[in-house]
């Protein structure tokens, strides 16, 4: 068997990180806006590669780009060898990370936390371009094409690996005028016969749990009003809507400026966990990797309260 195959069967690596690209964010324009390259261009790699291939890998239409059948598997396939190409490149570079990294991360925490130390990871990497997905619904991270997000509370059951960044506290809090108006509870029981404001953080939603001195007490709570993000919370809590729960944090700010007050201080509630999740699992970029290992790091020496 002729081990050398025709130049016309030598596909470029470039028209599989193009591929990769369109297949992931079902679009040719925002391919080749990432990649820096013109929309014509990024079809045209595509088509041919489908010619290469002899197969159809993406089903056009007015308002889509969506992946085949075989297109999807392909894309599972060529995607560890493109992450193991990138890595083969960074080791010879000594660890010059280039190219663009995916990050997904709900809007407080990358507002009010993460985006602040970033500087100092951008540093290290200046050839690296960072892409921040802000949004506290959790993103389809296959769909968004996130390298790496990071996710607050329980994580939900799958095959991707996640590693435990920090851990920070959480706070029953309320307007200084909400407490002039209603009162201030004084045990976690009061809290019952009060107006809850609700996030996307305050979970689990139908009640929460209070520590002091060994006893537990469980409190539930219906809110009166919903927030579909924590800075919304914050916000309605800081106008006097109602009292809520949110993690340091998000109302930290609020607290030193004390447009919010820390309710039940001799009372703890339970930490919250903060992890970095792979949705690629073991065959995670090196800049992903690369990027936790610095969050490690940095939170380790500038931990979150």
């Amino acid at each position: 068997m002729d081990l050398f195959l025709p130049e016309r069967h030598i596909l470029d690596t470039l028209h599989l990180k193009i591929f990769s690209r369109v297949a992931r964010l079902r679009s040719f324009s925002a391919a080749a806006r990432e990649l820096s390259i013109s929309q014509s261009q990024a079809s045209r790699a595509v088509s041919e590669l489908e010619a290469e291939l002899g197969s159809l890998l993406l089903a056009r239409t007015t308002r889509a780009v969506i992946p085949t059948e075989a297109g999807t598997e392909y894309l599972a396939r060529i995607e560890s060898i493109l992450d193991q190409l990138e890595d083969a490149g960074h080791s010879v570079r000594q660890d010059d990370l280039r190219g663009t990294l995916r990050i997904g991360m709900p809007t407080s925490a990358g507002v009010r936390e993460i985006i602040a130390r970033l500087p100092r990871f951008t540093e290290r990497h200046p050839n690296l371009h960072l892409q921040i997905l802000l949004d506290d619904r959790r993103q389809d991270l296959v769909r968004d094409a996130v390298d790496v997000a990071i996710r607050i509370g329980t994580l939900p059951d799958s095959n991707a690996t996640a590693r435990l960044l920090t851990t920070y506290s959480r706070l029953v809090v309320a307007s200084p005028d909400y407490l002039k108006r209603f009162g201030t509870p004084e045990t976690p029981q009061e809290l019952a016969a009060h107006r809850i404001v609700h996030g996307p953080a305050a979970a689990p939603e139908t009640a929460w749990v209070f520590a002091k001195d060994g006893r537990r007490e469980t409190v539930a709570v219906s809110p009166s009003i919903s927030f579909s993000d924590n800075e919304g919370a914050v916000s309605g809590a800081v106008a006097g809507l109602g009292i809520t729960s949110i993690g340091w944090w998000t109302c930290r700010r609020e607290i030193e400026g004390r447009a919010l007050v820390h309710l039940l201080p001799d009372w703890e509630m339970a930490s919250t966990r903060v992890h970095a999740y792979f949705p690629l699992g073991r065959a995670t970029r090196s800049a992903a990797r690369a990027f936790i290992d610095f969050l490690i790091e940095d939170f380790a020496t500038t931990p979150p309260r």
